[in-house]
C-alpha cells in the first residue's frame, strides 16, 4: 500500500501558523482566537498527525520535528490559557522556554544539512526566531519582539513555500518550484 507524503501538511500547519502568530509578534494584528484556533487545530494537532505519520515511514527527522513542534504549538496556547487559572508564565521564564527550543531547534537544523535549501532555511530561521524572541523576553524590549515577528514571517512563508512546492512538484512530475 503506498503512503502520500505527510511532510506538506505538517509544513503548512507549521507556515500558515507561524505566519499567523508572527504578524502579531510583529504588531500587525492582536493576538486572538484566529491565532489560538489555529495553534491548537492547524499549529498543533496537525503537525502532530503529519509527525506520527513520517515516524510511521521511518523518516525520525520529520516524525520528531512535526510531532515536537506540534506539541509546542499546544503547549503555547496552554501558557496563554494557564493564568485564567491562577498560573502566570512570567518574561524571564518565558524567556527560557523560547530558548530551550532555539537549542533544540539549532540542533534540528545541523539534520538539515542533509537536506535541501529551503528546508535549511526554515529551520536556520526558526532557530533564529526562537532565540530572538527570548532575547526580547529577556530584556523585555518590546523592538526586538518586533524584530522576531519579521523573521517568524519569513520562516513561515519559507515553510509554506516548501509544502506547496512539495505538493506541485509531485502532481506534475517534475521540478516546477525549486527547493
Amino acid at each position: 500500500m503506498k503512503t502520500a507524503n505527510p511532510a506538506p501538511l505538517g509544513l503548512l500547519g507549521f507556515g500558515m501558523t507561524t505566519i499567523l502568530l508572527n504578524l502579531h509578534n510583529a504588531g500587525l494584528i492582536p493576538l486572538s482566537m484566529v491565532i489560538i484556533g489555529m495553534g491548537v487545530a492547524l499549529g498543533g494537532l496537525t503537525q502532530i498527525v503529519a509527525g506520527l505519520q513520517e515516524l510511521k515511514q521511518g523518516n525520525t527527522f520529520g516524525g520528531t520535528a512535526f510531532t515536537a513542534y506540534g506539541f509546542f504549538w499546544l503547549s503555547l496556547v496552554i501558557i496563554w490559557y494557564f493564568p485564567k487559572a491562577g498560573l502566570e508564565a512570567d518574561k524571564i521564564s518565558m524567556g527560557y522556554y523560547l530558548a530551550i527550543w532555539g537549542l533544540f531547534t539549532t540542533f534540528m537544523f545541523i539534520g538539515t544539512l542533509k537536506h535541501n535549501m529551503i528546508t535549511r532555511i526554515v529551520f536556520g530561521s526558526l532557530a533564529l526566531l526562537f532565540f530572538t524572541l527570548a532575547l526580547g523576553d529577556f530584556t523585555g524590549i518590546h523592538e526586538i519582539t518586533v524584530v522576531a515577528g519579521i523573521i517568524g514571517i519569513f520562516c513561515g512563508f519559507s515553510a509554506f513555500y516548501s509544502a506547496v512546492a512539495q505538493v506541485i512538484n509531485q502532481e506534475f512530475g517534475k521540478k516546477v518550484l525549486p527547493m
